[in-house]
């Protein structure tokens, strides 16, 4: 599957721009990367050009955390791998809610991405989602 289609798909399924979707698109898979990077990897190599989007739109980067709040807050005093996991999933939301989505395009994205990832290998995203039951809330699970 090339990326460009997942991006098409995200953007009709949510109703947004192409340009937003792409940023969209590349926000929950670097959700995803953060969340749980071994099997967000065996994903990944199963769909050409999604470590690059992720990168791209890395939610982890300097410029794109959560800041301060009381979540920014807990985020960074839990640190280490916990506080990345927390951090990545607060960070990716925060960014997509700041692109202006509502939570049902939100949801739409989210549930997208991971349809087509699951497209390519059903039983990595069932073990995804079993890792990260947080993304259930978030992403239309």
């Amino acid at each position: 599957m090339a990326i460009q289609t997942l991006i098409d798909n995200v953007a009709v399924k949510a109703n947004i721009e192409p340009q937003v979707a792409e940023k969209v698109a590349g926000i929950v898979l670097s959700v995803l990367q953060h969340e749980s990077p071994q099997i967000s990897a065996q994903i990944f190599a199963n769909m050409p050009g999604a470590q690059q989007l992720a990168t791209a739109n890395d939610v982890m980067a300097q410029g794109q955390s959560s800041g301060g709040g009381i979540i920014g807050t807990i985020s960074h005093l839990l640190g280490g791998a916990t506080g990345e996991k927390v951090g990545a999933l607060v960070n990716g939301v925060a960014a997509l809610e700041a692109s202006g989505l509502t939570a049902a395009q939100i949801n739409a994205a989210g549930s997208q991405v991971i349809a087509e990832a699951r497209q390519t290998d059903p039983q990595l995203v069932d073990e995804l989602v079993q890792a990260v039951p947080e993304l259930k809330g978030h992403f239309g699970l």
